[in-house]
């Protein structure tokens, strides 16, 4: 065989072994727009709890709250500061704040499951703030867990729209 032949074949195999490479390197997409499904895409099946402004405004601040609370939680146990953490679970997201929010909501507007979802959510915070004082993160995490799963549960079912 010629050098100029093993030549032609080395530059070519060296081609077809770097296509493959780079074609399983690459990202994958469709061809065209079909098949890519994106959340943005779905459409919003949660069910509608129609309130009137100045509820929905004061329901949204409640919800904001508890968003505010989970970041000052995980910073007070990033801290390893398990009082702060466990005093913000039980004055925030317990039963307390549920006590409380309904003081100053229309309780009467949600869906009886609605109220399920809460009362799980407030009861979830409460075996929290129970394990925080064993300062112990494997015992904390997964009820911290809990909570989150709660919160997730009720957004996914829920949403506010203007009555």
């Amino acid at each position: 065989m010629s050098r100029v032949r093993i030549s032609v074949r080395v530059g070519v195999s060296c081609l077809l072994v770097l296509f493959v490479l780079a074609s399983g390197c690459a990202e994958q997409r469709p061809a065209s727009g079909i098949g890519r499904v994106t959340p943005a895409h779905l459409p919003d099946v949660r069910t509608p709890i129609l309130l009137g402004a100045e509820a929905r405004q004061e329901h949204r601040a409640v919800m904001l709250q508890h968003l505010e609370t989970i970041q000052a939680i995980v910073a007070a146990l990033a801290e390893e500061d398990y009082r702060l953490a466990q005093g913000l679970t039980e004055t925030h997201l317990g039963f307390f704040m549920h006590r409380h929010a309904m003081a100053r909501q229309q309780p009467e507007n949600f869906p009886p499951a609605y109220h399920d979802l809460a009362m799980a959510h407030h009861a979830a915070a409460e075996q929290l703030a129970d394990v925080m004082p064993t300062n112990d993160l494997k015992r904390i995490l997964p009820e911290f867990n809990n909570v989150l799963k709660a919160c997730v549960a009720c957004h996914l079912e829920y949403r506010l729209r203007h009555s």
